[in-house]
């Protein structure tokens, strides 16, 4: 018999109740358990396993108390909702700024066609851990050779402060990773980490739903979601993203203003309901859960604007180092300017896959 296609958000569908947000919270919690458990057995590689884990398991914790509160306690909801994602993002912090770092170097070789990069710390340690001697990075040709036979002469002053671009980058990001490292260690062994780990031990065995939930569908609680979702989308400015370069996306740039560029803070909300959506969508579907294409295509679009958008403000903050050379600044400039583009890109990605998911949809 073929298998019956479950909307989560139609009404006419077979009830889901309270108790299966109690099955889907239990499972998460067990998750979060068992890395916890990783994360105190393993190794190195083992500690990065379980870190990203936990985020996984934390954030779909905490999305869920968030879409479905009418059915838990509140003031439990109310107590560890924060604590999840303080722990999701302490955790993610480290992973995200050596991530900047690769996207910056990569955006600056690729632009610069002719310069050597510093190496990446996460990498150089990992050649030193392998027995390798660490070293800069060459640009390479269209032919394997040395890619200064083939740089333009056009892009010469992009080259010359690419490199110092580059180790001025290298310096800020991996300082600021460090840093990271050493707050999630010391959160991974706080008190408040542990008062985290004992309510989700809890919540593995014994859900604080509301007396009514047992018996109340989630349907009505999943469909809001999705409507907040579909009415940020729709508050988008998807006609500019429409566009190949958005020129207004560079105003703010390299203005004195430190402040987070003002175009992206509605594509940052749209991608944190998304992921709202998605965590509803498995809540209601259970077993039956499968990935959606269409959503996640929407979302790899926004996770690149996000990463874009942060790679971007990257580059600004260290081209107002004091006293770096103008070819420096050059560089870092140009590069801002490329992380625009890629934010623009990354819209214009969204938009596609949006419209397509709204044709599609039956």
């Amino acid at each position: 018999m073929a298998q019956q296609h479950l909307d989560p958000t139609d009404p006419t569908a077979e009830p889901v109740t309270g108790d299966a947000l109690a099955d889907y919270l239990r499972a998460r919690a067990t998750e979060f358990l068992r890395a916890l458990r990783l994360h105190r057995e393993g190794g190195a590689e083992g500690s990065v396993d379980a870190a990203r884990a936990l985020r996984r398991s934390a954030r779909r914790i905490s999305g869920s108390l968030h879409t479905f509160r009418p059915l838990l306690d509140p003031d439990w909801s109310e107590e560890i909702r924060p604590e999840l994602a303080w722990l999701s993002g302490t955790l993610g912090l480290e992973h995200a700024y050596e991530a900047r770092l690769e996207r910056l170097l990569l955006a600056l070789h690729r632009l610069s066609g002719a310069v050597v990069f510093p190496e990446p710390a996460a990498v150089a340690a990992g050649r030193r851990a392998a027995g390798a001697t660490p070293g800069p990075r060459k640009a390479t040709g269209p032919g394997g050779g040395p890619a200064g036979a083939t740089a333009t002469t056009e892009r010469g002053s992009l080259t010359v402060g690419a490199a110092k671009a580059g180790a001025l980058l290298e310096r800020q990001l991996t300082l600021a990773r460090t840093r990271a490292h050493s707050t999630a260690l010391q959160a991974l062994g706080s008190a408040r980490f542990h008062a985290v780990a004992d309510k989700v031990a809890v919540l593995a065995s014994e859900v604080p739903l509301t007396p009514a939930a047992p018996a109340t569908g989630l349907h009505p609680l999943a469909a809001a979601a999705e409507e907040r979702l579909t009415d940020a989308v729709a508050a988008l400015p998807l006609i500019t993203a429409g566009h190949p370069y958005n020129a207004e996306a560079l105003v703010h740039g390299l203005s004195p203003d430190p402040s987070p560029h003002p175009q992206d803070s509605p594509w940052h909300q749209v991608r944190l309901l998304l992921r709202l959506h998605r965590y509803a969508r498995e809540v209601l579907l259970g077993a039956h859960a499968t990935a959606d294409v269409r959503l996640l295509t929407a979302g790899q679009a926004l996770n690149r604007h996000r990463d874009a958008s942060e790679a971007a403000a990257a580059a600004a903050q260290a081209a107002r180092t004091p006293r770096i050379t103008p070819a420096t600044a050059y560089a870092l400039g140009v590069l801002h300017a490329d992380q625009r583009h890629e934010v623009e890109a990354a819209r214009f990605a969204f938009q596609q896959a949006w419209q397509k998911q709204t044709v599609d949809a039956p």
